[in-house]
């Protein structure tokens, strides 16, 4: 990205009592502590749950990157270190429970996960509003921010909206917009909210939503290198243990950064289709540098330093891996018939009619039904309901640019300019 359009970013001011506690932690030896250690992390997670079987190793390795990372790297101040410890042990205990639950039900892993659908594409064009849309349908399960924070013990069918652990995972994530305020109208956490499957995948330690939560450059780098066969395969076990008493027709599952990847998700879920959705890149290139900048600042002082994550922020970077898709499409590499187009302008100017086309075209059932629920919540959700996310998309020179690196990207998908 250019210094320009990343020098447009401000961060937003906090909360008085979070820069309270924060000017408290400039005073203390805060590594000490609020430890980030990882012996010390593993041997927590075993106190904590009695358990002491993570399963196989693959996990260990960016485990140990990141938290490298976070300590020499991510400049962690007192409240974003407790934040982080918090997760860090969320995930291991996370990981601890899981293997846990299949050593005493080896049934679970005879579980079937059919034709799941996924919805991928740049962040900010639109995936979270679609894949909040169609979780509307009966025909989806769509995982819950609550069962995967908590999958242990599986979710049960018959408690499944009035779990004990909701409460404790809706506390956790409005701590994100308590902590700043601005981030609720950029993307809004809740525990009955369906999330991403990188985010589900932190319990993997090998997935780029960690990218997304600190700047760690080292880990970065690692993770650019790394087999995701692993976080997938974990996550399609996850999938197993979430339907398990508590079963789903069809997974309805999401995450923008699938499109760097879909010869290995194809690879684990073969029966899998894909909606990608499609935007400006100029639009959801700025408004991505708005909503990572202000991730980062939750937890840290840190300058916000675009350069070290170019596959995101990047022009010619994320051009890249918008090429790489038709490039596997035009060689064969992955099936473009269960690969569904979706325009976000579509979306936004008639979205029961464009959900409704896209059914047609990826021959899923259309029902009253879901056009019901799918109305109700749209009328419960009106855009810009928590403020209005603004953000700067640079000068006409810059645009020019840069949509040069897009063109044929627009042009394959018949993406339309909005600027």
């Amino acid at each position: 990205m250019s210094e320009n359009r990343t020098g447009a970013w401000q961060p937003p001011s906090r909360p008085e009592w979070l820069e309270r506690v924060n000017e408290e932690g400039r005073g203390m030896d805060i590594a000490s502590l609020v430890p980030l250690e990882p012996g010390e992390l593993l041997e927590t997670a075993r106190r904590n749950t009695g358990l002491s079987d993570f399963g196989p190793e693959e996990w260990r390795e960016p485990f140990e990157v990141l938290v490298k990372a976070l300590g020499e790297e991510a400049e962690l101040n007192l409240f974003g270190r407790l934040m982080t410890r918090s997760d860090l042990l969320i995930w291991l205990q996370e990981r601890l429970q899981i293997e846990d639950a299949f050593r005493r039900h080896p049934e679970i892993e005879a579980e079937v996960i059919e034709a799941p659908v996924f919805i991928v594409g740049q962040p900010r064009s639109g995936t979270s509003i679609l894949f909040e849309m169609l979780s509307q349908d009966a025909q989806f399960g769509a995982p819950m921010n609550w069962e995967i924070m908590f999958p242990c013990p599986p979710p049960e069918a018959a408690t499944y909206r009035d779990d004990p652990r909701i409460a404790k995972a809706q506390h956790l994530l409005t701590q994100w917009h308590r902590v700043a305020p601005t981030f609720l109208s950029m993307h809004e956490l809740g525990a009955t909210i369906p999330n991403e499957c990188k985010v589900a995948m932190n319990c993997t330690f090998v997935s780029d939503n960690l990218t997304g939560v600190f700047q760690v450059p080292s880990y970065y780098a690692w993770l650019m290198k790394a087999d995701l066969t692993y976080p997938y395969a974990y996550y399609r076990r996850m999938l197993q243990l979430l339907q398990w008493r508590n079963p789903r027709r069809h997974w309805l599952l999401k995450s923008p950064s699938h499109v760097w990847s879909l010869p290995v998700l194809f690879k684990v879920f073969p029966d899998a289709r894909i909606v990608y959705t499609h935007r400006d890149p100029i639009k959801t290139q700025a408004s991505v540098t708005n909503l990572l900048g202000t991730i980062y600042w939750m937890r840290s002082d840190k300058a916000f330093d675009a350069a070290a994550f170019e596959r995101v922020f990047q022009p010619q970077s994320i051009a890249v891996g918008m090429n790489l898709v038709i490039d596997q499409i035009e060689r064969g590499e992955i099936p473009r018939a269960q690969i569904h187009d979706f325009q976000f302008a579509d979306l936004i100017s008639r979205p029961v009619e464009a959900v409704r086309s896209l059914y047609e075209r990826a021959g899923l059932s259309w029902s009253a039904g879901a056009q019901a629920a799918m109305e109700a919540y749209l009328a419960n959700k009106p855009q810009g309901k928590h403020g209005a996310h603004r953000y700067a998309v640079g000068e006409r020179e810059q645009i020019e640019r840069d949509r040069r690196h897009y063109a044929r990207y627009q042009r394959f998908h018949g993406v339309p300019n909005e600027v």
